[in-house]
């Protein structure tokens, strides 16, 4: 069970015990009664903040969602407004998720799973894809206006495939490679991408 914290609401604790039994468990082998275990709390006070299991793993989806805009917040505020300074935003983020949040870069990938069987969170899964390569693009839009029309569409979705495939490596095999080397190589790659 969690050590309690009296100033977390129900919502939170119930979110953080769902987050560590998925980490556990996956969400296939998550069950409600375990959530609410590691809550500290009956079952039936977790049906009333979430009534069913899709329904609570929606808002965990959206936990983890929320925790890479956070991360990626912190990491504008002190970045360069240059194109190099603004594509380092989202690598300092997955980086930060890969070697110290690594329990959201998990659920994460279980969520792209239980995407392919659920189309509530493929369709959420999708928004945040979605969100993630307009944001991305709005960086291009920026920093690189004079892109031709195929790099403009294409490099938001090769930028995604590299933060997503660095987690996927990484996680399988932690020791296989230098993750920040990785990222300063995929960096290089990618603003070569664009000057040519």
């Amino acid at each position: 069970m969690r050590p309690k914290k009296t100033d977390e609401k129900p919502e939170d604790k119930i979110l953080e015990a769902a987050l560590e039994v998925v980490i556990e468990n996956t969400i296939c082998g998550t069950r409600m009664h375990l959530i609410a275990e590691r809550a500290g709390m009956v079952q039936s006070n977790l049906h009333y903040y979430y009534k069913t299991k899709n329904d609570l793993m929606l808002a965990l989806q959206k936990k983890v969602l929320n925790k890479c805009l956070e991360i990626r917040e912190r990491f504008k505020l002190g970045a360069e407004n240059t194109l190099e300074g603004q594509l380092d935003i989202f690598i300092m983020q997955k980086l930060d998720f890969i070697l110290k949040e690594q329990q959201y870069d998990y659920a994460e990938i279980d969520f792209w799973i239980q995407g392919h069987i659920n189309p509530d969170i493929r369709t959420a899964f999708a928004a945040s894809f979605e969100g993630w390569r307009k944001e991305i693009g709005d960086t291009l839009d920026k920093f690189a206006p004079a892109l031709t029309p195929e790099k403009r569409e294409f490099l938001p979705y090769v930028i995604v495939s590299i933060l997503e495939g660095a987690s996927v490596q990484y996680l399988v095999d932690e020791g296989r490679f230098d993750v920040e080397k990785y990222f300063h190589f995929c960096k290089d790659m990618i603003l070569k991408a664009i000057q040519e």
